[in-house]
């Protein structure tokens, strides 16, 4: 089943314009980046807020590390080819197909955003709402990418995707509270580099808002 819809889906591939796939070839490669630029922004964010908000932002690109690291220790186990390689029939893969041993199951791209698509909605749905859906959505459409591109069949990226998405949500939820512990402790030192890395948190945001309110208003 997995097969004959990863040949449908490569078939389309191929149909669509020149344009279209250039941009598929481009998303599959580049698009994890966008999720870079989100962990920057909660990350600079959270230097204004409370002490988990903090601890969050920056469990967030470790939790997705870790979630690449998982994804790879379980290709390395089950030692799947690549459809691109293995697959009877199928056509030319639009990104070059990765070479043997370069084992296709779980899909470490699918993973890497599932992983990040929870980590960055687990670290900024406090103050963006929102994000959870676009979220979600960029990491289905990176998971799609390779199979539409030719290097994964469908229950790669399926798999990676919940794996991803699973060791995020573990590994933030067991490692929060000992993350806003650091956190607090870095508020605390006189260290100046080291308390504009994790800013100063909520009150002294708000202290520096109301002095520059009074001076504004004096002046």
């Amino acid at each position: 089943m997995s097969q004959d819809l990863y040949l449908t889906i490569t078939d389309f591939a191929r149909s669509t314009p020149s344009w279209f796939q250039f941009l598929a070839e481009l998303w599959t490669e580049a698009g994890l980046l966008l999720f870079g630029v989100l962990f920057v922004v909660g990350w600079f964010r959270s230097r204004s807020l409370d002490s988990r908000a903090m601890a969050l932002a920056l469990l967030a690109p470790l939790a997705t590390a870790f979630g690449y690291v998982v994804s790879e220790a379980f290709k390395s186990l089950v030692d799947e080819e690549r459809p691109c390689r293995a697959v009877v029939g199928a056509g030319p893969s639009l990104v070059e197909c990765p070479p043997y041993g370069d084992w296709s199951f779980p899909s470490n791209h699918s993973a890497i955003a599932g992983a990040a698509a929870m980590a960055v909605t687990l670290a900024l749905v406090a103050s963006w709402r929102w994000i959870a859906w676009p979220a979600a959505v960029m990491a289905v459409l990176m998971a799609f990418s390779r199979v539409f591109v030719g290097v994964h069949y469908p229950h790669d990226v399926t798999v990676g995707l919940v794996l991803g998405a699973l060791i995020a949500f573990l590994f933030m939820r067991l490692l929060t509270k000992p993350a806003v512990g650091l956190v607090e402790a870095c508020r605390s030192s006189r260290n100046g580099a080291v308390v504009w890395c994790v800013g100063r948190g909520a009150r002294a945001h708000a202290a520096t808002v109301r002095r520059e309110q009074v001076h504004h208003h004096s002046s």
